[in-house]
């Protein structure tokens, strides 16, 4: 099916599509990945404490990460994202603490 005047055919919509692709990725810094995971990690992890989601393990799995991975970012960024994501373990830790506690 030929293209019509003025409008990009299928492979040219791919081939600007592969080219953005390989242009954002160029940009990316895995520090920044990191930091985006960190995030949506913490978050699922306060999910999976509330009562509604409560799965220990994954909570458990998800604070596991945060320790292991918030120093591997230290000199990649600012010292104070550092200390939020510190900060962000023990609350979890406590949480989870809490939640796996007998009642």
């Amino acid at each position: 099916m030929p293209s019509r005047p003025g409008c990009p055919s299928v492979a040219e919509e791919e081939r600007v599509g592969t080219e953005e692709l390989l242009e954002a990725l160029r940009e990316l810094k895995v520090s920044d990945l990191l930091v985006q995971t960190l995030s949506t990690v913490s978050s699922l992890a306060y999910h999976r404490l509330s009562p509604e989601h409560h799965d220990l393990e994954q909570a458990r799995l998800a604070i596991e990460a945060l320790r292991a991975l918030v120093p591997v970012l230290a000199g990649s960024v600012p010292p104070e994202l550092i200390r939020d994501f510190e900060q962000v373990t023990a609350n979890l830790q406590l949480a989870y603490a809490q939640a796996a506690a007998p009642t």
